[in-house]
């Protein structure tokens, strides 16, 4: 037998299921001056980088490492830490991966447990490219490729947020194009030219005449202090980034 009651909706609100998209930070070190060094040598520049991300921070890197290691894992002050992350605008809202002193810690500083969370792994030309936890709703077509027509002299910075980054122009050393997918230079790349900005390790760099200061795709870098390979050097060359035992590396290809 079927029965139907009457039902009440309430007329002020609603509680329905959402999805929230979060930047993840998998932290490997407890030195929290370190991570501060490195944030600022990568961020620094890009104060809009984020912009109130909110933020999930993952443990198991530290517990990985402890495994191997033997040894156990430090304390983390995740206020300071908290706080640190606060200064790139970024919202720590959530942790998961560690072990239960570290999670009651990370509980008492108001960050919410969330062990089911899972990193997805960027697409090319995705938005965001960066690595999120849980799973999101249905994403919006992505951006089309920002283009920029002039010149980019040193001391200018160009950010595509979200999508592909073109530049018809010379992009003078001092002078930096960052993308969260691809970048494409139909000139001389003299300056720094990052890409993948977010997480995307499938993202290219493409370049006229590649002469570049520094190159890095989602993180991993190479800088002028070791020159390009013999016949790379103002070539037309197309960079990615290659899974290798030994790590990501950065893979130069000359292209006809």
């Amino acid at each position: 037998m079927t029965v139907a009651t009457q039902a009440t909706t309430p007329a002020t609100f609603e509680i329905k299921s959402a999805n929230l998209p979060l930047v993840a930070l998998l932290l490997k070190s407890t030195d929290l001056a370190a991570v501060s060094r490195e944030l600022t040598q990568r961020f620094g520049d890009v104060p809009d980088f984020f912009d109130q991300d909110p933020l999930m921070i993952d443990l198991s890197p530290l517990q990985a490492a402890a495994r191997a290691s033997g040894k156990p894992v430090g304390e983390i002050d995740f206020s300071t830490l908290i706080a640190l992350l606060g200064t790139y605008q970024l919202v720590p809202v959530a942790v998961k991966g560690g072990n239960p002193a570290q999670m009651a810690a990370a509980l008492q500083a108001g960050l919410l447990p969330v062990p089911d969370a899972h990193l997805v792994t960027p697409r090319p030309a995705a938005a965001p490219a960066a690595p999120v936890a849980a799973a999101q709703a249905p994403a919006a077509p992505p951006q089309g490729a920002l283009v920029i027509e002039k010149p980019l002299r040193s001391g200018q910075q160009v950010y595509a947020r979200g999508r592909d980054l073109i530049v018809l122009a010379m992009v003078n050393a001092g002078a930096e194009v960052i993308a969260d997918g691809h970048i494409h230079v139909y000139a001389p790349l003299r300056g720094k030219a990052m890409a993948g900005a977010r997480g995307n390790t499938d993202a290219r760099i493409f370049a006229l005449a590649l002469e570049a200061e520094l190159l890095s795709i989602a993180g991993v870098y190479r800088t002028s202090e070791h020159p390009l390979p013999p016949g790379v050097a103002g070539r037309p060359v197309q960079v990615q980034l290659v899974p290798g035992p030994g790590g990501d590396k950065l893979v130069m290809n000359v292209m006809a």
